[in-house]
């Protein structure tokens, strides 16, 4: 068995610890119990998602960005075509047809759709 923890379901952070029975993420204050931190690896399994050109995306995959996007919300900003954004993260549970998770340079974390990107190879 791994002394490792599991890394936050919410922001992907590696930095959790143990508090009694519940694993805490320090970065966003996330409390979850180990039950279901093995019981979301399975669940995550089955999400299958693929970039504008067909290719599958993994978690962990570095992808680039192919068109301009216009980012919404609190500092708004713009991603240009060909940002390259490192360890990308799969969600199901996005906020619409968003279905990545990742922290784009220069702006932080967001959601992006996977038809906006492309799998570097």
């Amino acid at each position: 068995m791994s002394d490792q923890l599991p890394p936050c379901p919410e922001c992907a952070e590696a930095f959790t610890y143990e508090q009694g029975p519940l694993l805490v993420c320090p970065m966003c204050g996330h409390e979850w119990s180990a039950d279901e931190a093995s019981d979301g690896d399975s669940a995550e399994a089955g999400v299958e998602v693929k970039d504008s050109v067909g290719n599958l995306l993994a978690d962990g995959d570095t992808v680039t960005v192919v068109m301009t996007v216009k980012v919404k919300g609190g500092g708004g900003g713009v991603i240009k075509a060909g940002t390259k954004v490192r360890g990308i993260r799969l969600i199901s549970d996005g906020v619409g047809d968003h279905d990545i998770d990742a922290n784009v340079p220069g702006l932080g974390r967001m959601q992006l759709k996977s038809s906006v990107v492309k799998k570097v190879v």
